[in-house]
């Protein structure tokens, strides 16, 4: 029995063709909500996106990705806020409740910074009626793993900064779904999940990590850890899948996006 009853979404990352397209696709397989990118919006047009998702009923678990924003350099730091703003604008024309940012991979992060940085960003999401989705990659300068990342959004402080649970830098990483234990549930803005062939080897983490990743079940990963993790905390909120994989990308959109919906749902239902 599935006991994650949260909405499925999926990113719109692992099909090809226009936006449009993806939409449809997606809507098609069954999935409530997709991870939208801003890419896929300067693709289309935020008229052609906003009909595409009322016509299909859709519904948007965020917009991605602010990149290198916390921990920005002094050459970069206000780039990254006007970049900010622009992305916050563009999730309002969308209609998306949700940005997703992820912790600072840059080679000048400035450590000292991100507190502020974060604070500043959250307080202008709160303008838009917005929450930043914060998350950990396994290459982030001081943030790779849940429980750093987590630690940082309680020194922030903010209300509507919450965490993104996402397996592959989960397990990329080598952690385990332990690091869920400190977490509050309602502070989980959102699960990704996604497996591998191969166990990532040094250098290669970024590389796999955008163009190598499967679906649940086709991999090696323990995913199921994951899930009985969440169902255990009464994790009710969106999961799904973002899966970068070049071969998956390059096929016919509805063919994928049904075989992802089938790969969700037996991995949710072990």
């Amino acid at each position: 029995m599935n006991r994650l009853p949260g909405p499925r979404f999926l990113n719109t990352i692992l099909l090809g063709r226009d936006t449009v397209d993806k939409l449809e696709a997606a809507a098609a397989a069954g999935f409530a909500q997709v991870e939208l990118w801003r890419e896929d919006v300067a693709s289309s047009s935020v008229a052609d996106v906003r009909t595409a998702l009322a016509r299909t009923g859709l519904q948007l678990t965020d917009v991605q990705v602010l990149l290198d924003f916390d921990g920005a350099s002094a050459a970069t730091r206000q780039s990254k806020r006007a970049e900010a703003m622009s992305l916050l604008a563009l999730a309002n024309d969308v209609g998306a409740g949700t940005v997703l940012v992820p912790a600072g991979t840059a080679t000048d992060y400035a450590p000292e910074r991100v507190a502020d940085d974060l604070r500043w960003l959250c307080l202008r999401a709160a303008e838009h009626g917005l929450r930043i989705a914060y998350e950990g990659m396994a290459w982030s300068r001081l943030h790779s793993t849940l429980p750093s990342a987590w630690q940082q959004i309680e020194q922030v402080g903010a209300p509507n900064l919450d965490i993104v649970v996402d397996a592959f830098h989960l397990f990329a990483a080598g952690r385990t779904a332990d690091d869920l234990h400190d977490i509050p549930v309602e502070r989980i803005a959102l699960v990704q999940l996604s497996d591998v062939l191969a166990q990532p080897l040094p250098g290669q983490v970024t590389t796999q990590a955008r163009h190598h990743r499967c679906l649940p079940g086709d991999g090696l990963w323990p995913l199921e850890t994951l899930i009985d993790a969440l169902a255990e905390m009464g994790y009710s909120g969106p999961i799904g899948l973002e899966v970068f994989n070049d071969a998956l990308k390059a096929r016919d959109p509805h063919e994928v996006a049904h075989e992802a919906m089938a790969a969700l749902e037996a991995v949710l239902a072990h």
